[in-house]
């Protein structure tokens, strides 16, 4: 299908007689087919006008490809927010953030007066051994001055093949005069996940987004808390997915997965009944069945809502927080060869229930705001799915979007201290620990 308008493309941009070849139809075809049919090659006739009228008559001499992609662009997003074409580079840089990995540095930068400041090298990587600090600011790549540089494009000239050098110019605080460093680049992975023990009794496990590394990245945080803590001291997790905006669909349903003995962790459902999937979990739980409480708010979006969703029906988990973002939505990347790629929306996604989040959310087991500086105060909600424009739509009333702010500092954060209270048994809801219903999910 995706062939075939391709070359429908094609030949209206190349003029009537390629379009009039194409559009001979079987003989078998029903009279409404091929009315539409008729009414379709009439529309992308239409477009090789306009796009001939615009390539002579315009002001200035515009870019062909540009307008193509443009045209090709406008069309998918105009279906919903969530389809889109990608350029050859913004494909790879997709590739680059859902593989998790990639020939670099190994260093957190931001921007600061035009210059690329390092938030913090990342441990054990070619940027911490050779000496870079975090408050560096870089003031030059290879002899290049990063000043009028964008920070995508200075950290597009770090990266490169592992294994290759780059010079690295520095501006020290305490040191007179910018410095060079020399860096062999190598391959670094993108931290998804972080842990940390919470006092000697709870797991924190912060998933910040679903790429190829999220599933061992949580693994080993699971089986490093439980060899520190120990089996008989540790009282539970809170898996933080707040602020996460999704990734891969398998990744997600590995994540559930560690967390479930059995049971559907979630279906998805195409424009036809026999498109339908259905995952389900494996035996095996990696915590051996430890209460489980999940953070989420107005940024936890797509795979964390399917994450959040699966462990609230099947009763394993609490779920702690605010509304969910609400994307019900699964996109398909499409590679085009050489042309980038397609991000198109192919199926909604049901939680193990049959129900569908799309423009809702995952409303939480406990809702619980968090206290916020006078500064930010109406300032960090988001409108989630349902605010945005050419949404797909949900089933029945629709409502997503919440708070989504998360204090820097452990200590002020409300949510956080509230999971850790229910699990040392400070503190008491209904809601925690869940009660198994096995009526409430379809296995």
């Amino acid at each position: 299908m995706i062939r075939k308008a391709s070359l429908l493309l094609v030949g209206a941009l190349m003029g009537a007689a390629a379009v009039t070849t194409l559009s001979q139809v079987p003989i078998n075809m029903s009279v409404a087919a091929n009315a539409a049919a008729t009414d379709t090659y009439r529309q992308l006739n239409l477009f090789g006008d306009v796009f001939e009228r615009v390539r002579s008559d315009y002001v200035e001499v515009p870019d062909d490809a540009q307008l193509i992609e443009n045209a090709i662009n406008g069309m998918l997003t105009s279906l919903d927010p969530h389809s889109s074409y990608m350029s050859p580079k913004s494909f790879r840089d997709m590739q680059v953030q859902t593989r998790g990995e990639f020939g670099g540095l190994g260093i957190e930068v931001t921007m600061e007066d035009g210059l690329v400041k390092v938030v913090s090298p990342i441990d054990d990587t070619p940027a911490a051994k050779a000496g870079v600090l975090a408050g560096d600011l870089i003031v030059g790549i290879d002899g290049e001055q990063v000043q009028g540089l964008t920070l995508n494009e200075a950290v597009e000239k770090m990266r490169g093949p592992v294994n290759t050098d780059i010079v690295v110019t520095l501006r020290r605080e305490g040191r007179a005069d910018p410095f060079d460093v020399t860096i062999t680049r190598d391959v670094i992975r993108i931290r998804s996940a972080r842990w940390r023990e919470e006092g000697e009794d709870v797991g924190y496990i912060r998933l910040t987004q679903f790429n190829e590394q999220t599933f061992d990245g949580l693994k080993q945080a699971i089986d490093e808390i439980t060899e520190d803590i120990g089996e008989d001291k540790l009282k539970g997790y809170i898996v933080d997915l707040r602020n996460n905006p999704g990734g891969l669909l398998d990744q997600a349903i590995a994540v559930s997965d560690a967390f479930l003995d059995r049971g559907e962790i979630v279906s998805t459902r195409g424009r036809e009944a026999e498109e339908t999937q259905r995952y389900n979990a494996r035996a095996g739980d990696l915590t051996n069945g430890k209460p489980v409480i999940v953070l989420v708010n107005g940024g936890s979006a797509s795979a964390s809502e399917i994450v959040a969703g699966a462990l609230q029906d099947h009763r394993r988990a609490t779920i702690l927080g605010t509304r969910s973002f609400g994307k019900g939505s699964v996109q398909t990347i499409i590679p085009l060869g050489a042309n980038g790629a397609i991000r198109l929306t192919t199926a909604r996604y049901y939680t193990p229930s049959g129900t569908s989040i799309q423009a809702k959310g995952i409303v939480p087991d406990i809702e619980a705001l968090q206290d916020l500086p006078d500064d930010l105060v109406g300032r960090v909600d988001t409108k989630g799915e349902a605010g945005l424009r050419g949404h797909l739509e949900g089933d029945g009333e629709e409502e997503s979007g919440s708070q989504a702010y998360v204090p820097a500092d452990p200590d002020e954060d409300t949510q956080l201290k509230l999971a850790l209270d229910l699990l040392r048994g400070k503190q008491v809801d209904s809601a925690f620990p869940p009660v198994s219903d096995s009526a409430a999910v379809k296995n």
